[in-house]
């Protein structure tokens, strides 16, 4: 057959799809909406690594490193500090800003910076600080809003971020929160974090098992409508076409459908690619100039969509026999062979197995053979799930009517049963697999911290200069606050800290009231005035040479980019003794303790401090509260809330895109499910009518179509969490992890993809009650 006989024939399939009268609309538009709601996630998907690449570009644009090398005060220079913090468990990005000269780097997304007691803010935090949800925020950011940061500074539309202005920034240097730079981005020298290998295999089986279930019901999408369409063809037949003009035809019909399923999928892409501006998705957000699929990816799209459904109605066709009389499908059909099925997931294993046991030492994984083999084995869901619905429903026996209904329709028609569920299947398996995957190399990606969470929840660290007595009294009053320990810090040397040299050692000194200090130190007796040596920890040989009585120390009293004052102080003679113990925060170390009777004057300026606050957490905001009374104290305070745990922030937004993509999957595969569901009921029209018109009532049909859904459902899940179980096992093995199966994570899947077929079957009702009426019997 010449390529111009193939053009011919599929255009006049496709012309008979679009004049074939309301039958033929209603059947091209059910099959549209399916292509489209699949064409939709894949533009999406090819839009992804356009938009993760913007992201991490704008991102590097707006580094401000606050450490590095020290720069003096020039007309480039600007002054900025790091003020990010959290509030309703929600990241705010800050930044208090100085400009020392008139060519000063201004930050992406801004024309100027703003004058000191104002702020420019993103729209979102902007709507958040206009909203009575933002009263306790506002209170922290004691600014004037006076513009917004523009898209360019952003790299979400729902990020909460600030700039505000400020002056005399340049004495809190500190190589830490507040640097002086000359430019933004990442300084020359420094290189991104690089990924492990087991990370870059957890992206790969992500992709993959996300992708999967759409192309999957992109497939099941061109078939809609496939009985009434054999019997129309066999007109076809009569007129004198053969049956290999037959099905060409019917391929053209449903070309017809594939592309004004791309259609309807580009304007679903462009409907949700600008509500994608507007929501948040566990915290990830973007504007809709980042979606823009790669140019060469929605032509693959646009390729493919036609040409699969080309190549699914031929293979849907093989098995119908279309004579000009009618179509044979309702004789008994030849069991299905479970052999050649059963190549797909060992061929899968077969890729996969070279790489057992790799690990994250031996290099990364070939990804070539871990896509084959994820496609395959997941692949092998959808060629066993038609073997294993047909072979189970065959061995069905007695029960009610309704019961009956269902498995007669089954035995009739498991294919299309299974074609409905495929998706699911896919969808649950890869999800099953990543979550084993995601349990068993969590522990390699999580730490314990050393923060002890039984003695206090959140730490505050305030600069230098703090008044301990006051602090003390701030926090306690603080709602929501059971008891705060204050304690101050300072370094003293045996030399100065201004000379050429510098001190040759150096000791801490840590200063409290006695309550405080018995937080770091084991000691006989404490009152105001006195003055301990703590050993037993770490650095003891240095206090054992600095803390002599009647020695004289020197405070350091500058900072990264000024030298202080020499301020002096003498050890007495009536010096302690006090042994180091493990504080809060996890540290042990040797040193100098002062009660607040015992500092000099002199001292007080160069003492910063570290509050560790036990909280009451049944307070709502206590968090909030604790974060606006620091930053009152001390704007450039920096609270923490102290977890036992720590995650590394690669593997958790692998995870957090992972939920992200399921999400988008699983509502894909929900309206499809939807779509699919409907075009079955209508489909099956007359016989329901013909039902009710015998008398049979509608609770007893309704219940039919339930276990029409539930029992594939079923065994799909079955299949899938098998199929599922395996690929993760495989994965685990490969990442050279300990094997373990999270089985509330495999019953949790399973109970989201039984959930969405049941809300899907629930939606269907109301026209499933609409067609079982007598009057469906009437006809033209």
């Amino acid at each position: 057959m010449s390529a111009r006989g193939w053009g011919r024939d599929l255009a006049l399939g496709a012309r008979f799809a679009c004049t074939g009268g309301r039958e033929g609309w209603v059947r091209m538009l059910l099959t549209a909406v399916g292509v489209g709601l699949g064409v939709a996630l894949l533009l999406l998907t090819t839009a992804l690594p356009n938009a993760l690449a913007v992201r991490h570009d704008r991102d590097e644009a707006r580094l401000d490193y606050t450490y590095g090398r020290h720069r003096p005060k020039a007309a480039d220079t600007l002054v900025i500090s790091d003020l990010n913090t959290t509030y309703h468990g929600k990241d705010v990005r800050g930044r208090l800003v100085e400009p020392e000269g008139p060519r000063a780097p201004v930050a992406p997304g801004l024309t100027k910076y703003p004058a000191p007691g104002d702020m420019v803010v993103s729209p979102a935090l902007k709507e958040l600080l206009d909203s009575a949800d933002g009263k306790l925020l506002r209170e922290r950011l004691p600014y004037h809003v006076v513009g917004t940061i523009g898209e360019p500074g952003l790299i979400g539309s729902r990020e909460l971020a600030y700039y505000a202005g400020a002056k005399n920034l340049a004495p809190r240097i500190d190589g830490w929160r507040t640097a002086r730079i000359s430019e933004f981005g990442r300084p020359q020298g420094t290189t991104a974090d690089t990924w492990d290998p087991v990370l870059i295999l957890l992206v790969l089986v992500v992709f993959v098992a996300l992708l999967m279930p759409v192309a999957v019901f992109i497939a099941a999408a061109v078939r809609f409508g496939g009985e009434r369409r054999d019997r129309r063809l066999a007109a076809l037949r009569l007129v004198g076409s053969d049956s290999r003009m037959t099905r060409r035809i019917a391929a053209g019909e449903a070309v017809a459908g594939s592309l004004l399923g791309l259609v309807l999928g580009t304007v679903f892409f462009l409907l949700g690619r600008q509500v994608a501006g507007s929501v948040e998705i566990l915290g990830v957000s973007v504007f809709p100039s980042y979606l823009n699929p790669s140019p060469a990816l929605a032509a693959l799209v646009a390729v493919a969509v036609p040409a699969a459904a080309v190549l699914v109605t031929l293979l849907a066709l093989r098995g119908v026999v279309i004579e000009p009389l009618g179509v044979v499908r309702t004789a008994k059909q030849a069991r299905r062979r479970l052999w050649w099925r059963l190549l797909l997931p060992l061929g899968g294993l077969a890729m996969l197995t070279p790489m057992l046991g790799q690990g994250r030492s031996n290099g990364d994984f070939n990804q070539y053979l871990v896509t084959g083999g994820v496609l395959l084995l997941l692949s092998g869901v959808t060629a066993l799930l038609p073997w294993l619905v047909e072979a189970v429903v065959a061995r069905l026996g007695r029960g009610s009517i309704s019961w009956q209904l269902a498995v007669r329709r089954l035995q009739l028609s498991s294919g299309t049963a299974a074609r409905m569920v495929n998706g699911i299947a896919v969808a649950v398996a890869g999800a099953i697999a990543l979550q084993m995957v995601f349990a068993g190399v969590q522990s390699d990606y999580t730490r314990r911290t050393s923060d002890d969470v039984t003695r206090a929840q959140m730490q505050v660290n305030l600069g230098r200069g703090t008044e301990l007595g006051p602090t003390a009294r701030k926090f306690s009053a603080t709602q929501g606050v059971r008891k705060a320990t204050v304690l101050g810090f300072a370094d003293l040397g045996d030399r100065p800290w201004h000379g050429e040299q510098g001190p040759q050692t150096t000791t801490s000194v840590t200063i409290g009231d006695c309550s405080s200090l018995r937080e770091v130190a084991r000691m006989s007796s404490c009152r105001n005035g006195d003055v301990f040596v703590a050993k037993g920890g770490q650095a003891a040989a240095n206090v054992a040479r600095l803390a002599r009585p009647g020695r004289t120390l020197h405070l350091d009293t500058g900072n990264d980019t000024e030298k202080g004052p020499d301020v002096v102080w003498t050890v007495p003679h009536r010096l302690k003794q006090a042994r180091a113990v493990t504080d809060p925060a996890g540290n042990k170390g040797s040193g100098l303790l002062m009660t607040p009777a015992a500092v000099p004057a002199g001292m007080a300026p160069a003492v910063s401090a570290t509050v560790y606050l036990a909280l009451d957490e049944s307070v709502p905001d206590v968090h909030e509260y604790v974060r606006n009374t620091a930053v009152k104290i001390d704007p450039l305070a920096d609270a923490m809330v102290w977890a036992s745990t720590e995650q590394s922030r690669k593997f958790t937004s692998i995870r957090t895109g992972l939920f992200v993509g399921a999400t988008c999957v699983l509502a894909l595969i929900g309206a499809s499910l939807l779509v699919s569901q409907l075009e079955q009921l209508r489909e099956r029209r007359k016989l329901l009518s013909s039902l009710v018109a015998f008398g049979t009532r509608r609770r007893t049909l309704s219940l039919s179509v339930l276990w029409q859904t539930a029992i594939p459902i079923a065994l799909g899940l079955l299949l899938a969490s098998v199929v599922g179980l395996t690929l993760g096992t495989v994965l685990l093995k490969m990442a050279g992890a300990t094997m373990s199966v999270d089985w509330s994570s495999v019953l949790a899947m399973s109970a989201v993809g039984a959930g969405v077929v049941l809300t899907v079957t629930l939606f269907s009702l109301p026209l499933l009650l609409r067609l079982m009426r007598p009057d469906g019997l009437r006809t033209e």
